[in-house]
């Protein structure tokens, strides 16, 4: 089955609604409760002191409604009497200011106060409730996120690096400290980089990025050393149950890639930002529903949040519009959910989520519109996603992502502080996901065996093996796809001394890399047409490459722009230049031709075409429409299970705005 339904807390109501909500529940097909994220000062009120008897009633209540549980430990955010009697525990900021409690996220990951008293309420749930057959999954925290520069995290910081570079020696070397007098002789001499130390302005703005670097991988890795300790403690009483937290997508302070060999299974929550292009929506939730799925090697992922109906955490919160919820859940399901999840089922009454949406408001109404919408598509799962649940997602084209070059290439000193990895990224994939490609998002050091396309925008930090992998990838047949401020660094985000590792792959070198202002154009002919590119304008020497696109503008108009390298019985593309949305559509339309990869209906606008295959070869094809209503030639043969619809190849399709449908395709189509 698709889990369905949501963060559930009861214990924030009085017992007599639990009954009616679970009527309401059954309305609605709801088949599954995320209980206790936020409940550490309801179990325990005093460090020695323990109440388990309302958790008790809750998950006893969802056992006998025939729920599914994903039961959280709720270290996602500390009780005030734990704060004010481990004062440590508390974050130290930026600016260096020691914090009082409140919020959340607001624990130190390095205080043993802290990490003691969440995992030693970790194993206390896992041995209290671990062999309840009703709990599906282990929540650990929420969100992770956050950062803290206190004197613990600084001498964990401290052991941190020297297990990465062994000795005061290897850490100079990695942080260039002959530079402006900065050789470290003494351990206690580092510190972390905050606006006391080595920033200004903000945490993008730092006289050593290697140093920032080496912080934010560590701050990662201190979060997620916090994951890991609860895990172990559920471990102890539960050795089966899968084990996960709620990722947040396309999120820069916290690597999943470091993450993923201790999920389970990966889960995400789905809040994508506003957008006033429905289309540009959709593919940023592609792509981070892609990069989800990657994380633990293309196995079926959950949503575990998304909204009913509205946020409530932005300046201006818009409603969903009629039929959006169902389109969205179901492109999750499209690229490899197993779950889609609500935050929250009932609306909380007060603080600052009174506001969001719930499939309940404050009054429990079932007669909303929101309501009839989600028991609807809880309806439409619970008639079909038994046969869908399990599927993959296969793919031909990777789309390289990669936190290092994310984080240093946002805070290089140069050349262009207006370059923004995420910006760049979404671009190239949207221009993969306009044409339909079969598509993942996966880590620079992924397999690239199975592909016959990779593209690698930003490649800034260059690390491990991956120009040689690349370059084998190239030279059996693959295509590779790049772009500037790439190979410019290695991964203490030092400058390589040559022309870089990709130059030999690409045939050429850059000479000169001029920044303009985001207003400044230079206009570049690629394939019959001119585009704007702009920010960077890398003045590149082809030795070995063919020229297709060139600079039509300033002293440098005419060189090369965009080029081509054959290379073995495959090619390595460059984009010297950032182009616009038109521009990169272009260049990746015609290394995805080259290979024959363009996916059905990619010359339709706004339609999205994603495949799922069952583990007995069945394939399921999902058509999802983003824009206006359209009339299309069917790509495939077989059954719309939504509607029971006999499809025809070639015969005319009618999309409505915000349709779907999920086609059993025939097994000779």
């Amino acid at each position: 089955m698709i889990g369905y339904g949501g963060d559930y807390n009861p214990e924030q109501w009085p017992r007599e609604v639990w009954d009616r909500d679970y009527e309401a529940f059954g309305l609605a097909e709801i088949n599954t409760v995320t209980l206790g994220v936020f409940a550490w000062a309801h179990l325990q009120p005093a460090e020695d002191t323990h109440d388990f008897s309302t958790l008790d009633a809750i998950v006893d209540r969802a056992t006998a409604g025939g729920r599914r549980i994903v039961l959280a430990t709720p270290s996602g955010a500390m009780p005030p009497w734990l704060a004010h009697a481990y004062p440590d525990a508390c974050r130290v900021d930026f600016e260096g200011r020691r914090h009082v409690y409140g919020q959340r996220h607001n624990a130190c990951p390095s205080s043993p106060d802290f990490r003691r008293l969440s995992v030693a309420l970790a194993g206390r749930l896992a041995e209290r409730y671990g062999d309840n057959p009703a709990i599906v999954a282990w929540h650990v925290g929420n969100e992770y996120g956050g950062a803290c520069y206190c004197p613990l995290c600084a001498a964990a910081f401290r052991r941190w690096l020297r297990e990465r570079h062994g000795d005061l020696d290897g850490l100079n070397r990695a942080w260039h400290t002959t530079f402006w007098s900065h050789t470290f002789t003494d351990w206690e001499q580092v510190q972390p980089p905050t606006a006391l130390s080595e920033h200004w302005r903000g945490p993008n703005h730092t006289a050593f990025q290697g140093i920032t670097l080496d912080y934010r991988r560590f701050l990662s890795d201190a979060l997620l050393g916090g994951f890991v300790a609860e895990k172990a403690a559920i471990r102890e009483h539960v050795p089966d149950t899968p084990v996960t937290t709620n990722l947040m997508g396309l999120y820069q302070p916290v690597d999943y890639h470091r993450w993923a060999p201790h999920l389970d299974f990966a889960s995400w929550d789905n809040y994508p930002p506003e957008d006033p292009s429905a289309a540009r929506t959709a593919a940023r939730m592609a792509l981070a529903h892609g990069l989800v799925r990657g994380l633990r090697g293309g196995r079926p992922f959950w949503v575990m949040e998304q909204t009913p109906s509205v946020t409530a955490s932005r300046d201006v919160n818009a409603v969903k519009r009629p039929g959006v919820l169902r389109l969205w859940s179901w492109q999750s399901v499209a690229h490899g959910a197993d779950a889609v999840l609500y935050f929250q089922l009932r609306q909380s009454r007060g603080a600052c989520e009174k506001y969001h949406g719930a499939v309940l408001d404050h009054a429990g109404r079932t007669g909303t519109r929101v309501f009839r919408e989600v028991a609807a598509l809880g309806r439409e799962f619970a008639r079909v996603g038994a046969e869908l649940t399990g599927a993959r997602t296969p793919a031909r084209v990777a789309l390289l992502v990669d936190w290092d070059s994310w984080w240093a290439v946002e805070m290089s000193d140069g050349p262009n502080r207006n370059v923004r990895y995420l910006d760049v990224l979404t671009a190239y994939h949207r221009a993969l996901w306009q044409a339909n490609a079969a598509l993942d998002v996966v880590p620079v050091t992924a397999d690239l065996s199975g592909y016959d396309v990779v593209v690698a925008p930003l490649l800034h930090v260059v690390k491990g093996d991956v120009t040689e992998r690349v370059t084998a990838f190239v030279e059996r047949g693959g295509a590779f796809v790049t772009t500037a401020l790439s190979g410019r660094v290695d991964e203490d985000d030092n400058a390589f001394l040559d022309d870089g590792p990709f130059a030999s792959l690409l045939g050429l070198w850059v000479e000169e890399t001029d920044a303009r202002q985001p207003d400044v154009v230079n206009p570049v002919a690629l394939f019959g047409a001119e585009h704007a590119a702009r920010h960077v304008f890398e003045v590149v020497v082809v030795e070995d490459a063919e020229v297709l696109g060139a600079y039509g503008a300033d002293f440098y108009a005419g060189s090369p722009a965009v080029t081509r390298a054959a290379r073995g019985r495959g090619s390595a593309w460059y984009a010297a230049t950032l182009l616009d949305d038109a521009g990169v559509a272009a260049l990746v339309r015609a290394v995805l031709d080259e290979h024959g990869l363009a996916g059905p209906l990619a010359d339709v606008p706004d339609v999205e075409v994603a495949e799922r295959v069952g583990a007995d070869g069945t394939r399921w094809l999902y058509v999802l429409n983003h824009g206006p209503r359209r009339v299309v030639r069917c790509p495939v043969a077989g059954v719309d299970v939504l509607s029971g619809r006999e499809l025809a190849v070639g015969g005319e399709l009618v999309l409505e705005a915000v349709d779907v449908l999920v086609v059993r395709v025939a097994a000779d189509a």
